[in-house]
């Protein structure tokens, strides 16, 4: 009976033995599954590693390019050039950089401006000066056809009666367009005077109208 006993005994802490074993181990993680993550995690910070990496170097062309951009500027803009020597030789801030463009780029505005209308004044004066030689070789033309016709015909006082008539006419419209409030408003209205009044064609009228005024009262 003794030994019975003693065998069921050790029976009995076998048989716990082994359920704790069976809990314990169903607890523990298994080692294929850590083998397996522990090869994983390289390849995971690897690639962190790699866009870290690469967003530094997209960063960084990032900021070269717009350092690259203002040099250029600095380099383009005349008045970027260091002018104040108490600063020395001090790199300019962006901030000052951008506005001496800005300030650049309207002065060459106002400059381009400036210059399409002396581009227009002159094209104008061109055409007068055209036509003002036109006029003058048919002149010259008529007088060689007929080299004594009109001489010695015309007084003096024709002339200055032809000469009157113009600039009485010519008076008239200056009187009733220009106003002389101030010097600004004169030379607005001279100039736009004498784009309506000086045309070629007009004037051309008038001197007709003189023309034949005088000989009505030659004849």
């Amino acid at each position: 009976p003794a030994l019975f006993m003693e065998n069921a005994r050790k029976g009995s802490i076998v048989s716990r033995a082994n359920s704790i074993g069976s809990t314990s181990a169903s607890s523990v993680p298994n080692t294929d599954d850590e083998d397996s993550d522990y090869h994983q995690e390289p390849y995971k910070e690897s690639y962190k590693d790699q866009r870290r990496r690469a967003h530094t170097q997209a960063e960084q062309k990032r900021r070269d390019a717009i350092k690259k951009g203002y040099n250029d500027l600095q380099a383009i803009v005349p008045t970027c050039e260091q002018q104040d020597f108490s600063i020395g030789s001090q790199k300019l801030s962006k901030a000052i950089v951008l506005q001496k463009t800005i300030d650049y780029i309207q002065f060459l505005h106002k400059e381009k401006k400036k210059q399409e209308e002396e581009v227009s004044t002159l094209r104008k004066d061109v055409m007068a000066l055209k036509i003002m030689k036109v006029n003058y070789e048919q002149i010259v033309k008529a007088h060689q056809d007929n080299p004594n016709e009109g001489k010695n015909q015309v007084t003096d006082e024709v002339k200055f009666n032809v000469f009157q008539g113009i600039m009485d006419s010519l008076f008239q419209s200056f009187n009733a367009s220009i106003s002389v409030t101030s010097f600004q408003e004169l030379s607005a209205c001279v100039f736009s005077w004498i784009e309506e009044q000086c045309k070629p064609q007009t004037l051309r009228d008038i001197v007709i109208g003189v023309l034949h005024k005088v000989k009505s009262q030659l004849y």
